[in-house]
């Protein structure tokens, strides 16, 4: 059994409530999934002894909030490279807006550039804020996590 954690930033509840229902997929398919808000990890050591990682954030002004920025760059001092990454995060932007331009993407990019992790095969999952506390909300996230735990056990 792999050992995923996921860790994240939030303001308001919905990028807690998507951490948890992708932590729900990952235990439907067989792997652990441990829920960390990221104020709670204060060391580099506090990411050390998972198998894969997903991290998430909402957007703030087609970006990603300070915080996690700081939280990537203490990433940097753990040796993340090769291991499975995803990444996801709630926007409340106008449609109009390209997705590579969201946290999430920003976030999914980092971890491949700057810490060299195995990249997801769905890429970051992106949900408008709305959305997330709806059933089809539900599905994304459990899906999104279901999918990372399969490909970590493959």
């Amino acid at each position: 059994m792999g050992k995923v954690l996921i860790a994240y930033h939030h303001a308001g509840g919905t990028t807690e409530q998507m951490a948890n229902y992708i932590g729900e997929g990952i235990r439907i398919s067989g792997q652990e999934a441990i829920v960390k808000e990221i104020v709670d990890i204060k060391t580099a050591d506090g990411l050390a002894g998972y198998d894969a990682y997903i991290f998430g954030a909402p957007t703030y002004s087609l970006d990603v909030p300070e915080s996690m920025k700081k939280f990537l760059v203490m990433a940097q001092q753990v040796a993340l490279g090769g291991k499975l990454a995803g990444a996801f995060g709630s926007y409340t932007h106008d449609v109009g807006y390209r997705h590579d331009n969201l946290a999430p993407a920003i976030i999914f990019k980092t971890l491949q550039d700057s810490l060299k992790m195995k990249p997801f095969e769905l890429g970051p999952l992106n949900l408008t804020e709305d959305s997330v506390d709806t059933g089809e909300g539900l599905r994304a996230c459990h899906e999104y996590g279901k999918v990372f735990g399969h490909q970590l056990a493959s």
